[in-house]
């Protein structure tokens, strides 16, 4: 058989040993493909076998519950269906209309991609006639190509500029557009507040607004580059190869299964050996974590320093740090082998293919004779023998020019087909979950749609069925809060109807309130800390829903709060008294500076105009003014805008009695009502009425008599002084009852019996 076997022709053996590779490739091929059907149909028929749905002892179960799907699927954002809806969407958003900037843009930035890829089989083509030259030794001909490479660098080298720049002007326009929209959402209807008080669902806005959007942005311009360049690429590059070589008669069926063999071979290997990428969203977080932790200490720098907190703070921020180092030392070791893998494959195996394919035409001639047609072989007769290597170099240069042009387009820079343009794919996923998720949570926020952190509400939902209905004090509202109540406008006066005061998290607080404050009546809210004084203020000035009852009220613009701690805002000392007015604004309502004056005379702080510089001065009045300075500039606020109501939460703690009883006085003769949260028996007299809170979800509303209530609470302190002395002379009178031996006799009287 062997000596049969040798006697074969050459070229009938190489059949033979490419037919039986060919055969091997085809029966793995096959292998690995029913493989996975076949080990499935296994563990089924075991699973069976070993007693249906439910797993014996010691066997572990695979399925996941619905939570954990969630939680898996929420944490890994991947490409699947819930990616293309929220691609769509936020598309829709960049592409607004068919005539817009952005649609311009995208046309001309393909227009160029497609000039960069006949340019390059241009240049390619004139490699080869150079080439060409050189073998031949004609310098005038070399001199004339390498003028017309020279000269076609100029367009090629600004094509190439235009299209980076026109990527940057996507990704700009992009960006616009999204940041247009969250802004417009995240200022409606103090979106801004709610979001981070009343929400528990994005744990940094400011990451998402800026870093989320910038990275999505580049990523969708980044990615119609990386896909419609190297599909240009590989369309008319293949064209021109297979054109070339039909018109020099070689064989074109082989290089090309060579060419389909490798690219599918290749991209099956990365495919099924690359690492998991689905660590973007992941990686973002954390950096807005560590974002949000320098923040904190820059806002809290003054509290930190009294305390002395350095080392706690510096411990949190390490720990964040070194949180987001793991992750990104995780990424970069798994892309380590698979980055070796891939340049491997694409630039060795590839380069080694393309080499193939173009010089084994040309090595064996005996392919030359049986494909080159009549013309071809009549011209090669003709041709001398340097004629034809010249010939042979140019067709050589020229293939593979257009051949790494090829390789290019689906290898190492444009990403094809591999598993890296997957990985950017995926990236992409992660952006899109995580700016789609702050449109959802901006529109629902809008729509008075708030939900707590994810994993409580899971937690919590199997006990939501039956939280609706009565609310009591101390308890927690289990799942979402419902809003059930209703706010009424009305032009004078604030009643409440069966309103419970309940905080973002849940808690009770107070579950019923019912208050009626008339014209002229001013309020004095008192209670213990967290008895819901402050959340009163934060539901009648309509930052806090009503989850129930009914409250009537006025607008919010004809309601003025009042902090503890007053916002100084950038902008000249004009800009802090009829904050949040603009001067337009203030011009518009007939307000001039002799105006101001007047206010800053009324809450004693006149001397700041000449200490500061005049009205244009800026500073950055947060660390300028003292405490009670910017409490009175929020009382001058209050003059400014003059509202029915003022709500004052402990507005002029820092102030002195005496000036703080001029500034109440010179309201109550403005005509505002004065609803205030204090302590300081000095004010009570300012005040009609006594809203007073125990603390434990009772309240008591009653008219306030100031110097009835005065006395009293005189005669109370002077009690507990006396009380106070009460446990120290008790102590002393054993002392002395020691030392005399007086203890000793009483207590032996106590012994013996009567």
């Amino acid at each position: 058989m062997q000596l049969t076997f040798d006697k074969l022709p050459a070229q009938l053996r190489r059949s033979s040993k490419l037919r039986k590779v060919t055969a091997i490739l085809l029966a793995a091929y096959a292998v690995k493909k029913l493989s996975p059907y076949v080990w499935k149909r296994l563990q089924s028929a075991v699973g069976k076998q070993l007693g249906g749905s439910n797993p014996p002892m010691g066997v572990v179960s695979c399925v996941e519950s619905s939570t954990e799907k969630k939680k898996s699927a929420r944490r890994s954002p991947s490409v699947n269906r819930d990616f293309f809806v929220r691609l769509s969407r936020l598309l829709k958003l960049l592409f607004p209309r068919l005539f817009c900037k952005e649609i311009g843009l995208l046309g001309l930035h393909s227009l160029t991609l497609m000039s960069r890829t006949f340019l390059s089989i241009y240049v390619a083509a004139l490699d080869g006639v150079i080439v060409r030259c050189i073998v031949q030794k004609d310098p005038h001909a070399f001199v004339l190509q390498l003028s017309k490479w020279l000269l076609v660098a100029v367009p090629a080298t600004f094509i190439n500029s235009a299209i980076r720049f026109l990527e940057g002007q996507l990704s700009l326009s992009f960006r616009s557009r999204l940041v247009t929209h969250a802004y417009k959402l995240y200022f409606t209807n103090q979106t801004y507040y709610r979001v981070s008080n009343m929400d528990g669902r994005l744990s940094n806005p400011d990451q998402s607004l800026t870093e989320d959007i910038v990275m999505f942005s580049a990523s969708v311009a980044h990615l119609y580059s990386n896909l419609t360049k190297p599909i240009l690429d590989v369309i008319v590059t293949c064209y021109t190869l297979l054109q070339t070589a039909r018109s020099k008669g070689a064989n074109t069926t082989w290089p090309s299964v060579i060419a389909g063999l490798v690219v599918v071979v290749t991209a099956k290997v990365l495919r099924s050996c690359s690492p998991r990428f689905e660590l973007v969203a992941e990686e973002a977080k954390r950096k807005g974590d560590l974002r949000y932790m320098h923040s904190r200490i820059i806002t809290n720098s003054e509290e930190i320093a009294f305390y002395g907190g350095h080392k706690v703070e510096l411990a949190q921020l390490q720990r964040s740090y070194r949180s987001l180092s793991s992750q990104i030392h995780q990424i970069l070791l798994k892309r380590l082998w698979y980055v070796m893998l891939e340049q491997f494959l694409m630039k060795y195996v590839w380069s080694a293919s393309g080499l193939v394919m173009v010089a084994v035409p040309i090595i064996n001639r005996h392919w030359d004779t049986l494909n080159y047609s009549e013309e071809v072989k009549h011209a090669a007769l003709v041709m001398k023998e340097e004629d034809l290597v010249s010939e042979r170099t140019q067709a050589f240069t020229t293939a593979r020019n257009l051949l790494n042009a090829a390789a290019d387009a689906v290898g190492e820079d444009h990403e094809l087909l591999t598993r890296r343009s997957m990985q950017k794919v995926t990236e992409l996923a992660g952006y899109t979950s995580r700016v789609s998720e702050m449109l959802d949570v901006f529109e629902d926020v809008n729509r008075g749609i708030y939900r707590r952190s994810t994993d409580m509400e899971e937690e919590e939902d199997s006990r939501a069925a039956g939280a609706g209905g009565v609310v009591q004090h101390g308890q927690r509202v289990c799942g979402p809060l419902q809003i059930r109540g209703q706010v009424i406008s009305v032009e004078k006066g604030i009643r409440c109807e069966n309103l419970p005061i309940i905080t973002p998290t849940g808690d009770v607080v107070v579950s019923s309130l019912n208050i009626q404050v008339d014209d002229g009546m001013n309020v004095l809210i008192t209670g213990p800390n967290g008895c819901g004084k402050s959340s009163l203020f934060r539901i009648l000035s309509g930052l806090w829903p009503v989850y129930g009852g009914v409250l009537y009220r006025p607008e919010p613009q004809h309601m003025f709060y009042i902090p503890q701690r007053p916002y100084m805002s950038e902008g000249t000392l004009r800009d802090q008294v009829i904050y949040p007015h603009s001067v337009e604004e203030m011009v518009q309502g007939g307000v001039t500076d002799s105006d101001l004056e007047e206010i800053l005379r009324t809450v004693h702080l006149l001397y700041i105009l000449d200490r500061e510089g005049g009205w244009e001065s800026v500073s950055d009045w947060k660390d300028v003014l003292s405490g009670g300075e910017k409490q009175r500039m929020g009382m001058a606020r209050m003059f400014y805008h003059r509202p029915r109501y003022a709500l004052l939460d402990e507005c002029t703690s820092a102030v002195s009695i005496d000036v703080e009883g001029n500034i109440f006085q010179a309201a109550k003769d403005a005509g505002i009502a004065l609803l205030s949260i204090t302590h300081r028996p000095s004010l009570w007299k300012y005040h009609s009425h006594l809203l007073q809170f125990d603390g434990e979800g009772g309240w008591r509303f009653e008219p306030l008599d100031a110097s009835t209530r005065l006395s009293l609470q005189e005669e109370k302190e002077r009690l507990e002084n006396q009380l106070s002395g009460i446990p120290k002379m008790q102590q002393r009178l054993s002392e002395l009852c020691i030392l005399l031996g007086e203890a000793e006799g009483e207590e032996q009287e106590e012994e013996t019996p009567s």
